[in-house]
């Protein structure tokens, strides 16, 4: 394994504190891999970018899926799966997550995750896209990620965790052998720590959540920046297939110039029967699949932009007003509070809706214990790519496959005695080797990547897209190069850094991807091709700042450690 020796123009850290693993992230993912870590007896730290409970999983409305309904079986949970990632999958990392799945939501369950019951008592389990059976266990209506969050989180203060809140991790510190030796900080505002620092640990868990922002329009939240994936590339790990972002066909339009974080109408109003239709009424998803409004997502996603370029529109309707305003207010109460915010009331009118990024099948590569090809450095949740999705997440699998892989993860750092090496991180480089980005960067790229990487592709667009991106790089690496001049360290400049970090690589993977496959769109490429591209496109980062992408031969992805450095 070779690093990179590339990290963020940052101080030296001014504090630090040891521990045996520290977990970078404070969603589903991470705060279950750090409770498992606490009961094997593992000293623990958890590191999050805001509060607490301020990550993606909070914002999930529609539920968390598992076989544990009359009549499903964990098989038919991967067929649906296989389906939905459109023939990329690694099989054996779907059959863990179903099989080990239901056990995982008992446990959360026993955590304190109070989900919503039938009047038989047993959980009251709708269906989402994809799913030919109900499965998706559900809490308050379409409240599912506050309560698990609120669960965990809990749990976490309960067991008197070490916490390090509104901290940005910048780089992953490792030893002269290029295993992990823990990870550089800054805190924000006041508490027990302030400003850059460290914290050494063996391993590290990386649980940072998804990469939205690097879009204008997006359902995740602001903290979303691809942070973990900048973090492993800087480190020397590789990532894979990053190409594939889900844009989830269903979110409030509200308006084309709209920026930011977007509000979902989740795919579980689909479920309990709303239609999609166009202005004049039409219901376009029949005929086009057999689930028609409960397609896959990126076969929904294409049906919805196909039918805006048809009718020149800039959104089609979510057409639920059957539902009344009882079944909107018991099973829909968040969505129906956000719509009527906008002015929109969906008991009385259609909801316009348009897709908008929401979640990267792709990341840092993992291998079926969680572990990346840095020795020490652990992945998990949207930041990862298990290669249990696919070119296309099937709908609610990611909280499923947060529990699961956190797990596993917590499961091979007590059994490999990883934790019992004491750290020996070199010291950081006197001089940056990565400049900085201006804060202002943070709009370019995300207008660059919308416009060229969205929800609809070509080799022009993605050449556009790459060029910019590119210009944006050499502009801030020449004035380094130049003057030793760099943007100011601080939060602003250092996620603008990092999404143009994950931008490029996930243009590149676009564009060696001629074809069309999950929610990789291609509009020159309209075919699927099996024959050339049902293999994985793998990108490092190399120490001169440049990426090497490659395919594997094959749809199985190589090990991620030779078996000499597993610990």
């Amino acid at each position: 394994m070779t690093t990179t020796g590339i990290r963020l123009h940052a101080p030296a850290p001014g504090w630090s504190i040891d521990a045996d693993v520290v977990v970078v992230g404070s969603g589903v993912a991470g705060l279950t891999a750090a409770l498992r870590c606490e009961a094997a007896g593992l000293t623990t730290v958890v590191v999050t970018k805001a509060r607490l409970d301020d990550g993606s999983t909070r914002w999930a409305q529609g539920g968390i899926a598992a076989a544990l309904g009359e009549g499903d079986t964990p098989q038919q949970h991967l067929d649906d799966t296989l389906v939905a990632g459109a023939g990329l999958c690694d099989e054996e990392a779907v059959r863990i997550l179903v099989t080990e799945g239901p056990d995982a939501v008992r446990r959360l369950i026993a955590t304190g995750a109070q989900f919503d019951e039938s009047t038989d008592g047993g959980l009251e389990l709708t269906r989402e896209g994809g799913h030919h059976r109900r499965r998706i266990a559900h809490a308050g209506g379409d409240a599912t990620g506050a309560e698990i969050s609120r669960a965990l989180v809990e749990a976490v203060r309960a067991r008197g965790l070490r916490t390090i809140e509104n901290a940005l991790v910048l780089d992953l510190l490792t030893d002269a052998e290029g295993r992990t030796a823990g990870v550089t900080l800054h805190v924000m505002g006041e508490g027990q720590h302030d400003g850059v620092g460290a914290v050494h640990a063996p391993a590290v868990v990386l649980a940072t959540g998804g990469m939205g922002q690097v879009f204008s329009a997006t359902t995740n939240p602001a903290v979303s920046t691809g942070d973990g994936v900048a973090l492993a590339l800087r480190a020397g790990a590789e990532v894979s297939d990053l190409e594939f972002v889900q844009f989830h066909p269903t979110v409030l339009f509200l308006g084309p110039d709209a920026e930011g974080q977007q509000p979902l109408v989740s795919e579980a109003v689909r479920g309990e029967g709303a239609h999609l239709v166009d202005a004049d009424g039409v219901r376009f998803m029949l005929g086009q699949h057999e689930l028609a409004e409960l397609a896959p997502r990126d076969v929904v996603a294409k049906g919805i932009v196909r039918r805006m370029l048809d009718n020149d529109a800039e959104h089609m309707y979510l057409d639920a007003r059957h539902f009344g305003a009882e079944m909107w207010e018991h099973r829909f109460p968040t969505i129906l509070a956000a719509c009527r915010a906008h002015g929109i009331d969906p008991v009385t009118h259609p909801v316009p809706v348009a897709p908008a990024a929401h979640y990267a099948s792709g990341g840092v590569r993992t291998d079926s214990r969680g572990r990346t090809t840095v020795p020490g450095l652990y992945a998990c949740g949207e930041v990862a790519c298990t290669g249990v999705h696919g070119a296309n997440r099937l709908a609610s699998n990611s909280l499923l496959e947060g529990l699961v892989y956190a797990e596993r993860i917590a499961a091979d750092i007590a059994a490999t005695g990883l934790h019992t090496r004491v750290p020996q991180p070199l010291p950081t480089a006197e001089r940056p080797a990565h400049p900085l980005l201006p804060p202002e960067a943070r709009f370019a790229i995300q207008r660059i990547m919308t416009r060229g990487a969205g929800v609809l592709r070509s080799e022009a667009s993605l050449a556009e897209a790459a060029d910019r991106l590119h210009r944006l790089h050499a502009d801030a690496r020449d004035a380094l190069d130049e003057n030793g001049k760099t943007a100011e360290p601080g939060v602003d400049t250092w996620e603008a850094t990092n999404l143009l970090c994950v931008a490029r690589v996930l243009v590149a993977a676009a564009r060696q991807r001629e074809e069309t496959r999950g929610c990789h769109w291609r509009e020159d490429r309209p075919e699927r091709d099996d024959t050339a591209w049902r293999r994985h496109i793998v990108v490092r980062l190399n120490p001169d700042r440049s990426l090497a992408v490659r395919t594997t031969d094959t749809t199985d992805f190589p090990p991620t450690l030779p078996q000499a450095q597993e610990q």
